[in-house]
Order: C-alpha cells, then structure tokens, then sequence
C-alpha cells in the first residue's frame, strides 16, 4: 500500500485516510481547476500560487480578491476564513472557494464585500 495512505478497520469494514502526499496533490488538482474556470470565465490567465503552501498564503490572487481554494468533503468554513483573513491586507477581499464531491464551486465572502459588488453591479445596469 503506498505510504501517503493510513487504513483503519473499523467493524469489518477498511476505512482509508487520504493523507499527506496525496491531500496536496488534491489540493493543487483543485487549484488549477478553479485557476481554469476563473481563466475561461474572465478572459485572463489566472496561475496558482506556488510559494503560498511554504508562505502561508492565499492559493490565487485575482485583482483585489486574494482567494483561499479547499477541496474538502468535511467543511470547516470559519477555520478558513481565518486562514484567508490573516494574509489579507486592507483594500484586499478575503474569499474562500470550495467544492465537495459532485457539487458546483462555492465561495464565502464577508457580507460588507458583497454589498459593495451588488451596489457596483446594480450601477452597471440601465433601470
């Protein structure tokens, strides 16, 4: 058995960790995917962050918004908040995107931020 994966037995049933090697490399297929979509969806090029893992930074930088990507089947939304807050500098918009197995990208944003895009969408189109 490769030695990026832990198994446990629990009640005749084998229960397999996804850790290490693996976790980061699920991690990075995320990133390049949501990289791809933002690309194809703005009409620029969009590249991941590749010191940001020794860093301690966000994954993708688009303009202002500074962008925590997770794949992750068990959600843990305020730890990540945090992670993407504490490397956001003022004027800066903390975002964290995620996705679950079989499910669309979604993104958390503080509210204030989101505001400020509808007021600014809102602007944008004739009444």
């Amino acid at each position: 058995m490769p030695t990026d994966l832990e198994t446990k037995t629990n009640s005749n049933r084998d229960i397999v960790f996804v850790t290490g090697k693996m976790s980061r490399n699920k991690g990075a297929q995320a990133e390049r995917e949501l990289a791809a979509y933002l690309s194809d969806a703005l009409g620029i090029e969009i590249k991941r962050k590749l010191d940001q893992a020794r860093e301690g930074g966000d994954d993708l930088q688009v303009g202002q918004f500074r962008i925590e990507v997770k794949r992750r089947e068990t959600l843990a939304i305020p730890q990540w908040v945090r992670q993407i807050e504490e490397c956001t500098e003022e004027g800066e918009v903390p975002v964290v995107a995620f996705r679950q197995n079989k499910q669309p990208w979604r993104i958390v944003i503080r509210l204030d931020d989101y505001v400020d895009y509808m007021k600014f969408s809102l602007q944008k189109k004739p009444d």
